[in-house]
């Protein structure tokens, strides 16, 4: 009997750290795993460098889509990924966390009959603003497998009737990446160069809309990092549309001082070196609460609501908004106490692509 196929896909930067382990769990079953690329982040320090960070195979396929509003980018990798589908003849498509990648290859195999996958599925905000929820809620109802990461995104499901005999609570692949390469990670004195300080800082990432998008909203967090810098060095690699939306609004001077060192996209290796040599995290990426979670690091979310509760239940995350006076005061707690201790969630221990696809391999 021919080896069944399950064709994995990618879009954007949060799933290169998740498919790496689902990718090795497949070809030890025996199943094939080819690899889809749609495109939609393709900025070379985004994108080629942490497929090299990761190992990762090189795409079997790369649809090529780039940047565009949500119905463009969504419809164009809907366009170009059937043919593909068609081309591979999938006995399933999996998709990996909230992207438009990750809804729009799951329209087109749930309507082509195809058994879909969901890979860190039942995570909810319940904030239907964020785009990222949409997809999340959309591709669960739509999915033939459910693999979780926490216990609450089981309940998340049922109460959304999905029926249980299609959940499975395997721990988290993000983790099993950190895991692999954490020997790996590039020391942050070799990332920081010339700025004369190598640990001890706060390290930030913003890219939300939420965020940076608010010209007002955006000179408040900038605020914060200033008032961050007088205590501690702030680390910050900017996003590429959070360095345009800073440029745009006026802000950059602000930033421009011997305590911050503003950085480009950095890749996997760089992050997860920056990561665990900082004081404290500052960020509004639902992927590095989960990474500084694992880390025993402390983490601040800079958002209003989180789908990631497990982080601020068991982890070193807490939720702070994005009010200049809850985000100082949370800040300054961190500094004086050295922040939350936290633990590691349950089966959060570089095993769930194993588990994965131990599960597809019995089941397809």
């Amino acid at each position: 009997m021919a080896a069944k196929t399950v064709l994995c896909v990618v879009g954007a930067r949060p799933n290169f750290m998740k498919i790496g382990p689902v990718i090795a769990g497949l070809v030890a079953e025996g199943l094939r795993a080819p690899l889809v690329h749609t495109g939609q982040h393709y900025d070379e320090a985004m994108s080629d460098q942490l497929f090299r960070d990761l190992g990762l195979p090189h795409p079997d396929v790369n649809l090529e889509v780039g940047s565009g509003s949500h119905a463009q980018q969504t419809g164009q990798i809907m366009q170009r990924f059937e043919p593909v589908l068609d081309e591979f003849k999938a006995d399933a498509v999996l998709v990996v966390g909230d992207v438009n990648s990750t809804i729009a290859c799951a329209l087109v195999a749930a309507k082509k009959g195809v058994a879909v996958v969901h890979v860190e599925a039942g995570l909810r905000s319940y904030d239907r603003a964020m785009p990222e929820e949409v997809n999340r809620v959309l591709t669960d109802q739509i999915s033939d497998f459910l693999f979780t990461t926490e216990r609450s995104a089981q309940a998340n499901l049922l109460r959304e009737g999905i029926d249980p005999a299609r959940i499975h609570f395997v721990g988290n692949v993000m983790i099993d990446s950190l895991l692999a390469h954490a020997e790996r990670a590039r020391p942050a004195a070799e990332t920081l160069g010339g700025a004369g300080f190598a640990e001890g800082y706060a390290l930030v990432t913003l890219h939300r809309p939420s965020n940076v998008d608010q010209p007002d909203t955006l000179a408040r967090l900038v605020g914060c990092l200033e008032t961050m810098a007088e205590k501690v060095p702030v680390v910050f690699p900017l996003h590429p549309r959070t360095r345009a939306r800073i440029e745009a609004a006026g802000l950059m001077s602000r930033l421009d001082r011997p305590n911050v060192a503003l950085l480009p996209p950095v890749g996997y290796l760089e992050m997860l070196g920056l990561m665990r040599s900082a004081k404290v995290v500052a960020t509004d990426s639902g992927g590095l609460q989960e990474e500084t979670t694992a880390l025993g690091v402390p983490c601040l979310t800079v958002r209003d609501n989180t789908e990631r509760p497990i982080t601020i239940a068991e982890g070193t995350n807490t939720l702070v908004g994005t009010d200049r006076d809850a985000i100082l005061a949370a800040f300054d707690d961190v500094l004086a106490s050295g922040g939350k201790a936290g633990r590691v969630p349950e089966l959060w221990d570089g095993k769930a692509g194993r588990r994965i696809a131990a599960i597809l391999a019995e089941r397809l």
